[in-house]
This record gives structure tokens, sequence and C-alpha cells, in this order.
């Protein structure tokens, strides 16, 4: 039987494809398929590795205020709980800040910190120190500092309270902005912010708390931090506090609840959070 000319070309453009995709080092695919394939895989390439920590929903049993926000640095992009224009005071959080004014100001006149000033700075953030801290914030021209960390690192719900450095009014989404600001050097500026970073690593003893103690032991290690706490006398809440900068990230968590629950509570709602954000 004869075949029709039609049936023998097909067939022997079939043959040809198959030996085609036998012996070529290139794939046949869909036509159809290919443009979604490429911009998919082009987008996963530019993704790169994600950060640990991860936007997600974030459950609280806390009575009282708590406000989060997560800054991704590779991306830009702020995530966090309903309320991203709610306020509260930072306490200690903002010392990271001062450090990084003092010395970014002093690279700019030409000077050298004297070493005594740099013990200041150490245990303003190593060991949250109220007296250095109030020093460096005298020595940085007291409410002036809190204006430039608003000016420099681009905050748009922070505001200074005049000649109180911790009742500094800030929003979850400033502080990680803060957090970024002095992980990108534009808070100490070239030649201080790996020394800034560095001694944010080493923070010890009350203030070693929260989001630090939700993360692998390598990742913890390599993570800067710097917390708030204070019992305030006015209100009778504990106002806690809690900023960690990491690979990729910054979080913030701020809380006010009440005193009877004490201390350790804000510590652990921190940690929670942090645990709830981490990729699965």
């Amino acid at each position: 039987m004869r075949m029709p000319v039609a049936a023998i070309v097909g067939a022997a453009v079939t043959v040809g494809l198959l030996l085609f995709a036998l012996i070529s080092p290139y794939r046949l695919v869909p036509i159809s398929s290919t443009p979604a394939r490429l911009a998919s895989d082009a987008a996963a390439e530019a993704a790169g590795p994600q950060p640990l920590l991860r936007p997600r929903p974030v459950a609280f049993s806390t009575p009282g205020f708590h406000s989060w926000a997560l800054l991704n640095t590779k991306t830009g992009k702020v995530s966090g709980s309903d309320n991203p224009t709610a306020t509260s005071d930072t306490a200690s959080m903002v010392k990271a800040w001062l450090a990084s004014d003092y010395l970014r100001q002093a690279a700019q006149r030409g000077e050298k910190p004297t070493a005594a000033r740099m013990r200041d700075l150490s245990i303003m953030i190593r060991d949250s120190d109220n007296d250095a801290a109030e020093r460096v914030y005298r020595l940085n021209g007291s409410t002036a500092s809190i204006q430039r960390l608003i000016r420099i690192c681009g905050l748009t719900g922070t505001s200074a309270v005049p000649g109180l450095w911790s009742n500094t009014v800030m929003t979850a989404p400033d502080a990680v902005r803060m957090g970024a600001c002095i992980a990108d050097g534009r808070a100490a500026g070239p030649k201080w912010t790996r020394w800034i970073l560095d001694e944010m690593r080493h923070v010890r003893g009350d203030g070693r708390f929260g989001i630090i103690e939700a993360l692998p032991a390598d990742v913890a290690a390599s993570t800067a931090m710097k917390n708030g706490w204070l019992l305030r006398d006015d209100d009778g809440l504990w106002h806690v506090n809690c900023l960690a900068i990491g690979d990729g990230w910054v979080l913030a968590v701020m809380l006010r609840y009440p005193g009877s629950l004490g201390f350790a509570h804000g510590g652990a709602v921190c940690r929670s959070v942090a645990t709830q954000l981490m990729t699965k």
C-alpha cells in the first residue's frame, strides 16, 4: 500500500525532531510555556536565598500594647502588625543610634575618640549603661541627635521628647528602619559601622533577651541587637522593645503591658514573635 506524500513528510519531520532531541544540547520546550518559565526562573534567581525571618501572621497572647515590624533589607519591604502608625517609647533601644551618631560626627570632624569615650560607647551598647548614654546624648546635642536620627534614617513616625532620650517616641516600622540605617552605614558612617555592629553582637547581661533567644546558635552569634526595657512609674507598665539585625532582615517588637507580669514576660513575647516568623 502506498503512503500519502503528506504522511511520509510528517513521519520524516517527527523522526528528525526526535534525533535532534537526542543529540542536541538544548531542550525542546512548548512555545506557549517558554515565556512564563523563563520569567519564573529569572524571578527565582533574582530573589536569591530568602531571609531566615519572613512575613507571616503573628499571634499574641499578652494584654496591653503590642506592635511589630519586619524589614527585608534586600527588597526594602516592611511587613508587620496591623497598627503600623502606633507609637511607643524606645527606652534603651535608641542607644545604638546615640553611639552611631557620636562616631559619625567625630569622623566628620577628623577627631579620634578617647579611650574613655570609646568605653562609654561600648558599655552603653553592651551593658545598656544609662549614665554613659546620658553623657553621649548631651555630647550629641541632646534633642538634636534624635532629630538627626529622623532625618538621616528617613523615619516618618518618630518624634523627640526634649532632653529625654529614653522617651523618644517611635513606631515599629521606624524601629526597623533605624536598624537598617545602622546596618548600611548611614548612622555611624563607613569608619565606624563595623565597630557598632560588633558591639551590638556582644550585648550581654540583662539586655540579651527576646529575639536573639529564638535564633539558631550560629545565626545568633552574627546577629546585632539592642533592646530597651523599663517599668515606668507613671503608668505602672513595662515598656519593652526588641531590635535585631540579621542577614537580610531587621525585626522590631514594641510592647507595653502590666507591671505585674514581670520583665521576663516581654522577652518571651519578643522570642515568640521571632519564632513565628522564622522560615519553616
